[in-house]
């Protein structure tokens, strides 16, 4: 077990650490609130980073001191509207163990709230405002940022993964899904020539935050109004579409990811117009044609590049995601691709929509 009272004394602290115990869900970090002896002193965030997921911790630091300095210059309340990055004693972003474990420190922002799922509207909205605002406050950062999660979103390296896996079929799965193999390759070139576009500079490079769930915007607690985006551990430099995509399809998705009920899936056009308002009162004045283009098109991607991940491990004998059944990456596979068909299905009116909010 870690000594976290000697772990804490490591950053630079207002204050000796008195109590800290675990704080949220902790799916791939180690969250814990740090409170400091005396009255009026800030409290912490302590994290212990995962780096398995992260293989480069030092540079997602400093990806995270970067950003979050350049927002501090840019907003009324810098301690607030934005993570701060607390170092250790010696000057440093993170702290590493004698196991090997690195630590990081950010000040506690209270007096807050946050949503735990969007589902109405209304929730949906101040997603959208999330992410824009979001996007709005990094939209001049030019620095180039550390790729802290290989290849993520880049479906020509999703591409790669899969012709490998088909070839090798590890569980000699590949002779039963002729069909849902054929959703993928019928699409490839659409894919393909839609991250050309981004390759070859006509989509625009920016900073993404790469996990857009409502969970990751906190709000003001007295009026409930947007204060910041957190958990920023997945920045890179990609296209923004990828952060837009991903929101959609987790945002209008009448049904669950895993949904064995087929006839509950699907996109709610409400939901991605609340969502698009809250976005576009944010970027609409900041977005290039290409990516206005694709904006709509930003939720068939990243809902297919899913649909390619999961049915890709149900091949690969279930190696990546965590399975309560059998069949469950199956019916993974089967309960995206019927998202994906009712994006697909409705996509003019996504883009007439988009259109006239800008």
């Amino acid at each position: 077990m870690y000594n976290l009272q000697d772990i804490a004394a490591k950053f630079a602290l207002r204050g000796t650490a008195t109590t800290i115990k675990p704080l949220g869900e902790g799916f791939i970090n180690d969250t814990l609130l740090v409170c400091v002896d005396g009255e009026e002193r800030p409290s912490y965030i302590l994290q212990r980073k995962n780096h398995i997921v992260f293989p480069d911790v030092p540079a997602m630091m400093q990806n995270i001191k970067m950003v979050t300095e350049h927002i501090k210059k840019k907003v009324a309340d810098p301690l607030r509207e934005t993570l701060t990055v607390i170092p250790t004693k010696d000057g440093a972003l993170y702290y590493k163990d004698a196991d090997g474990n690195f630590w990081a420190v950010c000040l506690y922002i209270g007096d807050t709230m946050s949503y735990t799922k969007a589902d109405t509207p209304e929730i949906a909205y101040q997603g959208g405002l999330g992410l824009g605002q979001f996007h709005k406050l990094v939209s001049d950062f030019k620095e180039p940022l550390t790729e802290v999660i290989k290849g993520f979103h880049n479906i020509r390296w999703r591409f790669q993964q899969w012709d490998e896996t088909l070839a090798n079929d590890p569980a000699g799965r590949v002779k039963d899904l002729t069909e849902e193999i054929g959703w993928i390759e019928s699409r490839r070139a659409q894919m393909l020539d839609f991250w050309k576009k981004f390759e070859d500079g006509i989509i625009p490079t920016r900073v993404t935050h790469n996990d857009t769930k409502i969970s990751n915007f906190l709000f003001n607690a007295s009026d409930g109004t947007l204060l910041c985006a957190i958990d920023l551990d997945t920045m890179m430099s990609s296209t923004m579409l990828n952060d837009t995509g991903d929101a959609l399809r987790s945002y209008t998705n009448t049904g669950e990811e895993d949904d064995k009920d087929l006839s509950k899936v699907s996109m709610s056009i409400d939901m991605f117009t609340a969502y698009m308002k809250g976005y576009l009162s944010k970027m609409s004045k900041d977005l290039t044609e290409s990516e206005i283009e694709y904006l709509a098109f930003s939720g068939i991607y990243i809902t297919y590049e899913q649909v390619l991940r999961f049915l890709m491990d149900y091949i690969d004998g279930d190696k990546y995601y965590k399975i309560k059944y059998p069949e469950h990456n199956l019916v993974r596979t089967k309960a995206q691709y019927k998202l994906l068909t009712s994006m697909e299905e409705q996509l003019p009116e996504m883009n007439a929509i988009i259109r006239k909010l800008i």
